[in-house]
């Protein structure tokens, strides 16, 4: 085999491994629009859920994700995105900064569950927020900022050491540098780790069914009780008898579609930014 077909070969593998992971997502999105669409209507979207959830709405579920999302969203990304400033321009080489590096990759891998259990005794018992909201979105925000770190600072990494040199020739100083010229350049890497954190977070179980989240209420979310679409999807999926399929399939289906509503504000800026600054 020369290489000319050693090329197409492995091309042709590529465009199969590219197109077996569309494959999956067209049949894993097409089945649950196909079972849950069914489901979608005004009073599905817009009510209480009765008789234990198998009948009425996902109202309270639907807005307690989006304030919890907020609630993530207002934390984890600016802690971590100037975490990533600080250690990228900022800190110098030295074994704190690798052993700072290592940290933020193990953190990243850490299972759900053990940040489930951090939030329950740090946030709920030994700072005494108790269960609710708060702690929940506290709980999240801890469990993204390792992505959210990481493909910040990826990003910055990626912007060409000149751009800096030439800011730092025409006297600008190293905050107006990192301002004015290094973070709008890494902004399309910075969104995609946000746009890919927030995603996580929004479909997280095991964090809030141990700091706050509640299996069903007639009203708002409050401060001290919510309900999420995740753990409403899990509890009628698995814990609820005579749950309808459909009802299931339709909460799954709002979940996809709320999550993809939230990315798209996202990906809108991400492509701004790559319009506005091209190197």
């Amino acid at each position: 085999m020369n290489r000319r077909q050693k090329e197409l070969f492995y091309f042709f593998l590529f465009r199969v491994c590219a197109l077996t992971v569309a494959g999956f997502l067209v049949i894993l999105v097409g089945y649950i629009l196909i079972n849950g669409i069914g489901a979608i209507n005004w009073a599905f979207l817009t009510e209480y859920p009765r008789k234990n959830n198998t009948a009425g709405g996902i109202f309270p579920a639907i807005l307690g994700t989006l304030y919890l999302m907020a609630l993530v969203t207002l934390i984890a990304v600016p802690l971590g995105v100037f975490t990533a400033v600080y250690v990228t321009e900022y800190q110098r080489d030295s074994w704190w900064k690798s052993l700072l590096r290592i940290v933020i990759h193990n953190l990243a891998g850490v299972p759900s569950i053990v940040y489930g259990l951090l939030g329950l005794g740090l946030f709920v018992f030994a700072l005494g927020m108790g269960f609710g909201l708060v702690a929940s979105a506290l709980t999240l925000s801890l469990l993204v900022l390792p992505l959210i770190i990481t493909a910040s600072r990826e990003a910055l990494h990626a912007v060409p050491q000149s751009l800096r040199e030439a800011s730092f020739a025409l006297g600008a100083t190293k905050w107006q540098t990192v301002r004015h010229h290094v973070l709008p350049y890494a902004m399309p890497g910075v969104l995609t780790g946000i746009i890919l954190s927030v995603s996580r977070a929004a479909g997280e179980t095991a964090p809030i069914l141990l700091t706050g989240v509640v299996y069903t209420m007639v009203g708002p979310p409050r401060l001290d009780a919510f309900m999420a679409l995740p753990y409403h999807l899990f509890t009628i999926a698995t814990q609820t008898a005579n749950a309808p399929q459909q009802v299931q399939y339709g909460t799954a289906l709002v979940l996809l579609i709320m999550v993809v509503g939230i990315n798209l504000g996202a990906i809108i800026m991400r492509n701004r930014y790559r319009e506005k600054y091209k190197w």
